[in-house]
């Protein structure tokens, strides 16, 4: 007898899970493509819309995710290439050739992925720690930090020691990953 493969459409619950998880990284991501947050929300929104309408089943959360880039980089080109596009902002053939590679593809695709893993981690931090380190994230001295935070430059590079003790093994693979990505692109 051949073996079946489980095969699922999402339901409303893990439909509502994978959109709030991912909602934020395909906007970011779409927006490499089309430099318009408001259009790239746009597009999200309409794949998201197509997976519920069309009822589209999934192995497993890995395809989810891969049919969702996949879709957010596709819709992102057809809009580049649009003629609404065309008619009000100009970008040559060469450029949307260079967003269609699937090095830059990929390249967003694990930024995106490793900046989600890195929010988590931060969460993960105690609040104040985590407040720091984005304030950090932000390009603030800790001299600036101290000032937004009313604490001492003391306490910035104290809670600096334990967040980034905390984070390196939580993201030491992530950061090999983002070396290997942009070292392979050059």
């Amino acid at each position: 007898m051949p073996e079946t493969k489980e095969i699922h459409t999402l339901s409303l619950k893990s439909y509502k899970n994978v959109f709030d998880t991912l909602y934020t990284s395909l906007c970011l991501f779409a927006e490499n493509y089309v430099d318009n947050l408001d259009v790239a929300k746009d597009i999200v929104q309409d794949v998201f819309i197509k997976i519920w309408e069309d009822k589209i089943e999934f192995k497993n959360e890995i395809a989810v995710k891969s049919y969702l880039y996949t879709s957010v980089k596709n819709k992102s080109l057809d809009f580049l290439k649009s003629k609404r596009f065309k008619t009000t902002d100009h970008m040559s053939v060469v450029d949307i050739d260079n967003l269609n590679k699937d090095s830059f593809y990929l390249k967003e695709v694990v930024i995106e992925e490793a900046s989600s893993r890195i929010e988590e981690a931060i969460n993960t931090l105690p609040n104040k720690c985590a407040q720091i380190i984005k304030l950090s994230i932000k390009d603030l001295t800790n001299a600036e930090i101290a000032q937004h935070l009313n604490i001492s430059i003391n306490t910035v590079k104290a809670q600096k020691k334990i967040a980034y003790k905390r984070l390196r093994p939580l993201l030491k693979n992530y950061f090999v990953l983002l070396a290997f990505v942009f070292e392979s692109s050059n």
